[in-house]
């Protein structure tokens, strides 16, 4: 086995970087493979054009004819771009995306007359198995009918010869059992709640599209030292394995010079994803060696969160063209920094203000102060749930582990704007006299056009932190969907802006205050209200924790534990009120989760144990026979003083025997609390011992393979070293 890894090395460092050539200028070739409004206008009737661009900007439903003509004119378009087959492109409740390819092609009964169709009902409506993909027990083996049903606000588009079509994906009985379902309902939510608000300051504005950036982070391996890893390919991640001497310590990798191998596979991944419309504008080398990052321009938030689903997926299919295995994992290597997926957040109108900007007027001013506020209260009051959309397996080893971004959801707005808050906070309660809203406006409000995005400072250490004209919720992980954060966001925002409307509308019905001196005073209040979810320090410091712990703040580690927020009556209200999900809804997807926790510490432990036993024992003991021979004959050499010569080799044959049974001791251990938990019949309790029981022997085994890999000859150690995979370009 030790020669597979050898060659795997001589592989890697022979490769040489993949031409890679630019077809023309980006802004030529966007979006080419997208059936967006160029397309639209030119393969569609008026009629046709006229229900899509509806549908798209009002959300109005279309019409089943004129379904048949869009079909249609889809169908030419892709026949015309060399595509064979088409499919409805959903995303279940696996966190990836899902497809089944469909010909164009059809025959008539008897075989004869051959034809490409593709109708309205095609393009519509499709029907896949619902029981086959999680469902959370709302669909049983024997009720398996479930649909995918077209949505026209995220455009068609090619992925090689397949016309792929954004789909939602519904049960038989209506629940949803995709991600992108409950987002759209959260997005009609933000939308009625963040334009009534609005329209306090302008009577002009009629939609409100709340936008989002993400910034995915990865790491970049060669194909074939990933195949030399058996964790790497079954979990995405090394269990085990010593860190290297160098690491980041020197910071010599973040935004330094590309590396050729990888920027070849960067501009073949750019070339790709301007066809696709994915407007991929930002790479650089990310701070762990061999880790990169990608960036977007801001787009309305499905279709963004769609790009990003599809960009993981053609980030994996580019880099099989450059022998590169791109690991999404939060945290795949130890000892050096994880991956996160930011995700940039804010809220723009139809009349192109965005409203988490400080516009140059006073009324302006108190209108960004408005959706800034009310922003900050809605993660104060949803905290614990904002932590529970980030959770996951994999994300836990990022969130209250010492790297950014703690457990802890506060919010980071830097010392200017915690000026201002603090000044409208001494806000009189009731009606302002007319020098108070003067000086308010003059002295307090008015300064805002000053906070321009140099005057905002970062906080690399805040989950959720507000950067100039938008908030960045740094805690969502590198392999979630972002469709999940994005949901509970905008569902907790929605809530929070349509109370905030009850309460001003109360104060100028019941209180005859003008509209300024409702609004102020809401204001104020929340002020007062969310003091505690603001954080400017060291999210990283133990006095954090304590500090946060005393403002009642939760800090939940584990993924077990933080995803009980979901169902709590409190969530369930929430969702239910904005009608995102129902409770059927929400408990499936707590009971899906907490599965695949369970079943990926469950794959987790079977590989920890299987490489233990089945790679580092044998090596270990070919290597301490070895030493075993030498001592032997340093024995026949020196007879009675052979002891005193042969010290350091008998206590290495000691120290590895140690590590042997540890290993095997522990990976006992091991499988027999995982054996425990498989027996238990309720999920919670099943993900709970696989966290708190079975979890915790993973850093004991691995702490002895990796002092093995210390002790035993490199020339018989078979598995892929942290220097090997981080360093080999």
């Amino acid at each position: 086995m030790a020669t597979f890894r050898f060659k795997a090395l001589e592989k890697a460092t022979d490769r040489k970087p993949v031409a890679v050539e630019e077809l023309d200028r980006k802004s030529a070739i966007f979006g080419s493979n997208v059936f967006g409004d160029k397309a639209m206008r030119q393969f569609l009737t008026p009629e046709a054009y006229k229900a899509v661009k509806s549908a798209i900007e009002f959300g109005t439903k279309i019409d089943r004819k004129l379904a048949e003509y869009i079909a249609m004119g889809m169908k030419e378009w892709a026949l015309s771009k060399g595509v064979t087959h088409y499919t409805h492109w959903f995303q279940p409740l696996t966190g990836t995306t899902a497809e089944k390819h469909d010909a164009f092609f059809e025959t008539s009964m008897d075989g004869s007359d051959p034809v490409e169709k593709f109708g309205g009902s095609q393009l519509v409506q499709q029907e896949p198995d619902a029981s086959s993909f999680p469902n959370g027990g709302i669909r049983n083996t024997f009720e398996a009918r479930g649909y995918t049903a077209w949505d026209p606000t995220s455009p068609a588009f090619i992925y090689g010869t397949t016309l792929c079509i954004p789909t939602v994906f519904i049960s038989y009985t209506g629940e949803a059992l995709d991600n992108k379902t409950p987002l759209l309902r959260a997005l009609h939510a933000i939308d009625t709640a963040a334009t009534d608000v609005a329209k306090y300051f302008d009577k002009n504005v009629k939609k409100i599209t709340p936008t989002l950036g993400w910034e995915q982070e990865y790491f970049l391996v060669d194909s074939a030292l990933a195949s030399s890893r058996p964790d790497i390919l079954a979990t995405g991640r090394t269990l085990l394995g010593h860190t290297s001497s160098k690491g980041q310590q020197l910071d010599d990798h973040y935004f330094g010079s590309i590396p050729t191998r990888v920027l070849q596979y960067m501009r073949d991944l750019e070339n790709e994803c301007m066809l696709l419309g994915i407007p991929v504008k930002t790479r650089h080398n990310e701070v762990a060696p061999n880790q990169f990052e990608l960036a977007p321009i801001f787009e309305e938030t499905n279709l963004a969160v769609d790009h990003n689903s599809l960009l993981m997926d053609v980030m994996q299919k580019v880099a099989e063209r450059h022998d590169f295995k791109v690991l999404f994992h939060e945290k795949p290597f130890k000892g050096v920094n994880g991956s996160g997926k930011h995700n940039n957040w804010s809220l723009a109108t139809d009349t192109g203000i965005n409203l988490l900007s400080p516009g140059k007027t006073p009324m302006s001013n108190l209108q960004f102060l408005t959706f800034f506020i009310n922003t900050i209260k809605a993660v104060h009051d949803y905290e614990e749930l904002l932590r529970a959309s980030i959770a996951s397996a994999s994300n836990d080893h990022r969130l209250g582990a010492n790297e950014a971004p703690p457990a802890i959801i506060s919010v980071f707005i830097g010392q200017q704007l915690t000026k201002v808050l603090a000044e409208l906070e001494g806000v009189s309660t009731g009606k302002l006299s007319p020098e108070e809203k003067t000086d308010l406006k003059l002295n307090v409000v008015g300064k805002l056009p000053d906070v321009l995005l140099d005057n905002t400072d970062r906080n690399r250490t805040s989950p959720f932190a507000f950067t100039g004209n938008k908030f960045e919720f740094r805690a969502v992980g590198s392999s979630a969907n972002c469709a999940v954060s994005m949901t509970t966001l905008n569902t907790i925002v929605a809530k929070q802006l349509k109370d905030f409307k009850i309460e001003v509308d109360a104060l100028i019905e019941k209180k005859d205050m003008k509209k300024d001196d409702a609004i102020f005073n809401v204001l104020r209040e929340y002020i007062k209200q969310t003091k505690t979810i603001l954080f400017e320090g060291d999210g990283y410091s133990e006095a954090w924790e304590k500090e946060a712990k005393k403002r009642g703040l939760s800090n939940h580690k584990t993924t077990p534990k933080a995803l009980k927020a979901k169902v709590s009556k409190k969530a369930i209200e929430l969702f239910g009120e904005m009608n995102v999900m129902n409770h059927v809804e929400v408990e499936s997807r707590y009971e899906i989760e907490l599965e695949e926790y369970t079943k990926k510490i469950q794959i987790e432990g079977r590989v920890l144990g299987d490489i233990a036993r089945n790679h580092v024992i044998p090596t270990a003991i070919k290597y301490q026979n070895t030493l075993i021979e030498n001592v032997r004959g340093l024995k026949e050499i020196f007879g009675k003083d052979f002891e005193k010569i042969a010290k350091e080799q008998i206590g290495l044959i000691k120290e590895i025997s140690e590590h042997i049974e540890g290993i095997n001791t522990n990976v006992e251990l091991m499988t027999e609390e995982r054996k425990k938990a498989n027996n238990l019949s309720s999920t919670e309790k099943m993900a709970d011992a696989y966290c708190d029981k079975v979890k915790p022997y993973f850093d004991i085994i691995r702490n002895h393979c990796d002092k093995l890999e210390l002790l035993v000859d490199d020339e018989v150690w078979t598995l892929t070293k942290y220097r090997e995979l981080l360093f080999t370009k």
